[in-house]
């Protein structure tokens, strides 16, 4: 056991003598209180702590004890409807402890060591076994819980039982000595293996059209919500936890108001998976580190989540880890970087903040899992980012962007219009739209890319005539033109535009955003149509369809709109030019 003591004190870094023999990022107990840390630069004797809790009082010659241990998570049963600091450190717990103030230095293992488990073995004694594969499983909620070797574990089984058991009991051992729990530790700044990736082919399901039809995001790729104050990123990212295709959602508050939380934690029990039919809470981890928790611990939240996210990834599910956000993450490492004395990047963030950001991002992916079965699994990693003033060309914005697979860029002026999700059509981008064009294609149908294709057209168009509009007024623009201003305020307000709020409209699925989109662009193919013929604009907005569609989010039935498609042929072929 490596013991010095404190040398100075600046912020959350301290600076600890007769360190000699300590490895970075091992985990120490700083001052009699045992604040933990983590050791992030080694200067011959001495090493650098960041402490991940408040540092107010200690004084120097403290004792600083090394456990020689990295930072690690506790993965096991349990996780799944917890909420954890930073660190993992269960807040319940903590609450249970020291009350509503959470007191420095107090501490609760991030799994319960009293539930009772019930563990069904996959395996027989005599099996060789080796790091992924299933030894057995218990029910955590409405999943099975798969519990693995840990990677780098080889053996044959000598003896397997079966029965409830704790966390910590030994539920398997294996010849060569090892014994198996049903709890496995992983250092958080390590990525778990796998065995190989897959390509980002099968899209990630929201519920939400403009993620969906135009910027689709892929199970196993990335995706960044940058926008200013108030124009909904926290509001987009909860939406994405709630009704997310995926099986276990992981939400890290990262400096965010601690408000935001309690709103996810008072809203999610009540909440129904549309999928499942079951609470949403039972499929969610929270991670919070929020503006008025220790800033040090920050960094910690965002490798605590996605550490969690592959352990799950592991056993074959899909997992959606939301982070809120990077920007408060980022000026975390600015403020240790400081103190640290180190020689500053743009707007004094650290020269590796690009590294850090993609060390993150790039533990995403869609992969086959270590193991026989060939399971697949895969983390899908969406980012929010608060860019001050709402300025796109900050450090964390830009390099974000080199790195993210969509780009989903929230808008002030339209968040002002109160039009949400306030997503910019234009700005924004997904890398991945040939990827999932052959799922599209198979799974909802043949034209959904030339659909989609379509509206982008309509939507730039509209921003050229919206220029001229302004110059020489709407009268000077012909007839074919007045027509696509008319198709394209109807997809911003009847299909973009969504109510997070709406019992019928918060989730809308992906037949019916395609019936949707096809019902609206053909209102316009036919009034193309029609005005070849010599119909007016005048004749065609005066049918009673533009309100039909408009009505068309709140359909309970596709049928309903599927009817309504065939109208708008039926309705605006049927017109005949006015003597």
């Amino acid at each position: 056991m490596i013991q010095g003591s404190i040398a100075r004190i600046s912020g959350p870094v301290v600076i600890a003598d007769g360190m000699r023999g300590s490895k970075m990022y091992d985990v120490v107990h700083v001052g009699t209180l045992e604040l933990p840390g983590e050791i992030i630069r080694l200067e011959g004797d001495q090493a650098v702590v960041q402490v991940y809790e408040d540092t107010t009082g200690l004084s120097i010659g403290e004792p600083v004890t090394n456990t020689e241990k990295p930072l690690s998570v506790e993965l096991g049963p349990g996780l799944i409807s917890s909420i954890f600091d930073g660190v993992q450190r269960p807040l319940p717990e903590l609450a249970k402890k020291s009350g509503s103030f959470i007191s420095r230095g107090i501490s609760a293992p991030g799994l319960s060591r009293d539930t009772l488990w019930d563990f069904e073995p996959k395996i027989t004694e005599g099996t060789p076994v080796k790091g992924g594969e299933i030894l057995g499983s218990v029910r955590e909620y409405h999943f099975t819980h798969h519990i693995l070797v840990p990677p780098g574990v080889t053996g044959t089984v000598e003896r397997v039982r079966q029965g409830k058991f704790k966390v910590t009991d030994v539920v398997c051992e294996l010849d060569n000595g090892q014994h198996l729990t049903l709890l496995q530790r992983w250092p958080v700044r390590k990525g778990r293996p796998y065995a190989r990736k897959l390509d980002p082919a099968i899209p990630l399901i929201t519920g939400q059209r403009i993620f969906d039809c135009l910027f689709p995001l892929t199970k196993g790729g990335t995706a960044m919500i940058p926008g200013g104050f108030g124009t909904g990123k926290t509001v987009s990212e909860q939406t994405l936890a709630k009704w997310a295709d995926a099986q276990v959602i992981i939400y890290i508050g990262c400096g965010e108001r601690g408000n935001e939380m309690t709103d996810v934690l008072s809203e999610f029990p009540e909440l129904v998976d549309p999928r499942t039919g079951l609470p949403l809470i039972q499929r969610t981890i929270l991670i919070a580190n929020t503006s008025n928790m220790p800033v040090a611990a920050r960094e910690a939240s965002i490798y605590t989540g996605i550490t969690m996210a592959e352990y799950y990834r592991d056993m074959g599910y899909d997992v959606a880890l939301m982070a809120d956000s990077t920007s408060r993450w980022g000026e975390a490492l600015r403020e240790v970087s400081g103190r640290l004395e180190e020689m500053p990047g743009e707007e004094g963030y650290p020269a590796y903040l690009a590294t850090r950001l993609a060390a993150f991002y790039e533990r995403a992916g869609r992969v086959i899992c270590l193991g026989p079965e060939g399971r697949a699994g895969s983390v899908t990693i969406v980012g929010a980012v608060s860019p001050p003033g709402g300025d796109f060309s900050e450090p964390i914005t830009q390099n974000t962007l080199r790195i993210a697979g969509t780009f989903w860029a929230l808008d002030t002026s339209l968040a002002y219009r109160r039009h949400f999700p306030s997503v910019n059509w234009i700005k924004s981008y997904s890398l991945y739209l040939d990827s999932v064009e052959g799922w599209f294609s198979e799974k909802m149908a043949p034209d959904w890319r030339a659909l989609r294709d379509r509206t982008m057209y309509l939507l730039q168009k509209e921003v050229e005539l919206q220029e001229i509009v302004q110059l020489v007024g709407p009268d000077a623009l012909p007839e074919s033109e007045k027509a696509i201003l008319e198709v394209t305020r109807m997809i911003r307000e009847d299909f973009l535009q969504q109510s997070a709020y709406s019992d019928t409209d918060s989730f809308c699925p992906l037949e019916k955003q395609y019936w949707m989109l096809s019902t609206i662009l053909s209102y316009w193919e036919a009034s193309e149509e029609a005005m070849t013929r010599g119909v007016s604009l005048k004749q065609i907005s005066a049918l009673p369809l533009k309100a039909e569609i408009a009505r068309m989010k709140e359909a309970a039935s596709i049928d309903q709109i599927r009817d309504l498609k065939e109208k708008v042929h039926t309705q605006i072929g049927a017109l005949e030019v006015e003597r």
